[in-house]
């Protein structure tokens, strides 16, 4: 691969890890890829850090001296919206569901290749532009208007009501991949294809967690649904409220 154009400003990513041996090794295979990586070694580092710069992303160490990364992210959620890609030595489902369930976009092992890294880097980026790839024929930059839902691809900005509300850019893209087919069942195949944007496996319960922040934020009830509704065995569906109940 050529190395990057140096007259372009590289983003600029955080990695919150105490192996410096790693986070040094990451650090020089993503400089040539066009991306200026600093690193701090804890969480009260990381805390002071977040505040410090205009991150593009975090890379996130689960395992962490002191304030471990659940923690760490937990406090960063409180007040920022940057995009986390979590780190994990065990690679254990349930850490990475509580990953997600805490604030994480995406979740990586530590034994993973830096080509995979890269690549769920370059797509967690991605979708946390303003620019997401959306199914052909629809208009990329036209609002979407829902009951009192409305939804900007081109600001990314959602709002219910008159109420803009805070969204993580893979809720975003999910709730607009949802919106688009307003009426239909998707599947959870279909739901990672649109954000995760990459070929090997994930894992469906990612998409379980993801829907469940969502819902919450928009003030839905899982219970007695009037935005997304779960189709059991099938997937989720954005409700039409002009459609008979």
């Amino acid at each position: 691969m050529p190395p990057a154009d140096s007259s372009v400003q590289k983003p600029l990513l955080l990695i919150v890890d105490d192996d410096e041996k790693f986070c040094t090794m990451l650090a020089d295979y993503l400089d040539p890829h066009g991306y200026e990586l600093n690193a701090v070694h804890s969480g009260t580092a990381a805390l002071t850090a977040i505040v410090e710069e205009p991150w593009q992303a975090v890379i996130l160490d689960v395992m962490l001296p002191g304030i471990d990364g659940f923690e760490v992210l937990k406090r960063i959620r409180t007040y920022s919206t940057v995009p986390v890609l979590m780190l994990t030595g065990r690679g254990e489902e349930i850490d990475r569901i509580v990953g997600l369930e805490v604030g994480a976009d995406d979740y990586v092992s530590k034994t993973a290749s830096m080509r995979e890294l890269l690549a769920r880097l370059r797509a967690l980026l991605r979708r946390s532009t303003i620019q997401i790839a959306t199914p052909s024929g629809i208009n990329h930059l036209q609002d979407i208007v829902i009951g009192e839902i409305r939804i900007s691809p081109s600001s990314r900005v959602v709002s219910v009501g008159d109420q803009p509300i805070e969204l993580r850019p893979v809720e975003i893209d999910l709730l607009i991949c949802l919106a688009q087919s307003v009426g239909r069942v998707l599947s959870r195949d279909q739901l990672l294809d649109h954000v995760r944007d990459r070929e090997w496996e994930v894992f469906d319960r990612s998409i379980d967690v993801h829907i469940s922040s969502l819902r919450r934020k928009l003030g839905d009830d899982a219970k007695n649904p009037h935005i997304i509704r779960t189709c059991r065995s099938a997937g989720y569906m954005f409700i039409n409220p002009s459609a008979p109940h």
